[in-house]
């Protein structure tokens, strides 16, 4: 059983990124095509580098996602989300183009890691749990090297 075979992960988001999703569908911006950069800033304690990780959870999620009826329900009772963008996600299927750095790959500040390209909603909807993600199991890599090192 993969990690995320016993939920559904489409909901952990952040409510931000719904929002802006539903503005850019009002706004007819929901297809212009789109380029995302995940990178960090800054390595914690001046360690030089850090090691990509997190790579094959992310592709899991993004093979995964999808909003089930429940989760439109869920959307719908908050009595922000209008009919048109609860369709939109009853119908999402994530066809962005992404690329990622190696697993165990040291990185280094300022420079992608991850590059998403396609629709803006898309790429926005998954901004969230890319970070979460990459950026947790990057962080436990990172470590567990400096501690073998």
């Amino acid at each position: 059983m993969r990690w995320n075979d016993r939920t559904n992960m489409s909901m952990l988001t952040d409510f931000y990124e719904l929002t802006m999703s539903k503005g850019y569908l009002q706004h007819g911006m929901a297809d212009t095509t789109v380029w995302f950069d995940l990178f960090f800033r800054h390595i914690p304690e001046n360690g030089g580098y850090a090691i990509m990780c997190g790579v094959e959870q992310m592709i899991d999620y993004l093979k995964a996602l999808k909003f089930t009826e429940e989760d439109l329900t869920y959307l719908k009772s908050l009595n922000t989300f209008d009919d048109q963008f609860i369709d939109y996600l009853r119908h999402f299927r994530f066809s962005c183009d992404v690329w990622a750095i190696r697993e165990g790959t040291p990185i280094f500040p300022n420079e992608p890691i991850v590059k998403v390209r396609g629709p803006l909603i898309q790429a926005q909807m998954i901004e969230t749990m890319l970070l979460v993600t990459i950026n947790h199991q990057t962080l436990i890599a990172t470590k567990t090297s400096r501690i073998v090192r």
